[in-house]
């Protein structure tokens, strides 16, 4: 299935969309210390996106999720539920918020730490971003998803670190996951080719060890299956005749020094 083009309507829903998304991510970052549990975070973004911005957690009873964010510490890769363990000084923390608004999806995740990071955390961290600002770089009318792929998985790999494949991003709209599925590894000049006014979602997920991964009992949780730390980020975006503009873009990015450079 090919993924479907936004009309200028619907690109507008999504920037708005977008940008609460992004807005959530700033509002917790204070919130994010030791001694907290990720399920009082869980409560103060759903809180935020509901009472303030007026709008919807997505992943809320999305097929049986039971909270409004995701929450993955350490070891954890993906799709984590809070919980009433308190986060210790050392941890790392994906949270993953998307938000829905006027009927469209806005959808963005990024890395914290608690107190200070060990160093392989932080080098971990650190090229999770990259590879995922590599693979924005890439984005533009015209390019296949393999050269998206293709860029996050050779730098990632550079640094000895491994690509989870089980779990990709996604064309994202009025339906939370479209059309096409974005993987972050691949071969260039292949895959569906982007075009103006596709949205779609890059969102790498980085093993500091193995690339294999584990699905715990609670049918959500995803681990890395040699208990290796695992970071991700995730952006969504929106492809133009020249690059992309991303719609979840915060005040804490670093993304426009990075894509104008040679």
């Amino acid at each position: 299935m090919t993924a479907p083009i936004k009309t200028l309507a619907e690109i507008e829903k999504m920037r708005i969309a977008g940008r609460l998304a992004a807005e959530v991510l700033e509002m917790i970052e204070p919130h994010v210390q030791a001694g907290i549990t990720t399920d009082e975070l869980n409560t103060i973004c759903h809180n935020y996106i509901v009472d303030v911005q007026q709008a919807i957690p997505a992943p809320l009873n999305y097929h049986g999720f039971p909270k409004s964010i995701c929450t993955s510490v350490n070891q954890v890769i993906c799709h984590g539920i809070p919980n009433d363990k308190p986060l210790k000084q050392g941890d790392i923390i994906n949270i993953d918020i998307t938000v829905i608004k006027d009927g469209y999806h806005g959808d963005t995740s990024r890395m914290f730490v608690v107190g200070k990071p060990s160093i392989l955390a932080e080098r971990l961290i650190k090229v999770t971003q990259e590879a995922m600002y590599l693979g924005i770089k890439k984005v533009k009318h015209g390019v296949r998803l393999g050269d998206i792929g293709f860029a996050i998985q050779q730098h990632a790999e550079k640094h000895s670190y491994s690509i989870v494949r089980e779990y990709c991003g996604h064309g994202i709209g009025a339906v939370f996951h479209e059309e096409p599925q974005v993987l972050h590894y691949g071969k260039p000049g292949t895959g569906e080719v982007l075009k103006s006014g596709m949205c779609l979602t890059i969102e790498p997920m980085v093993n500091a060890g193995g690339r294999h991964s584990k699905l715990l009992k609670d049918g959500w949780t995803v681990v890395t299956k040699d208990r290796s730390l695992s970071a991700q980020f995730e952006h969504t975006i929106l492809v133009t005749d020249t690059g992309c503009e991303i719609l979840t873009l915060r005040s804490d990015d670093t993304i426009e020094r990075i894509v104008t450079a040679d």
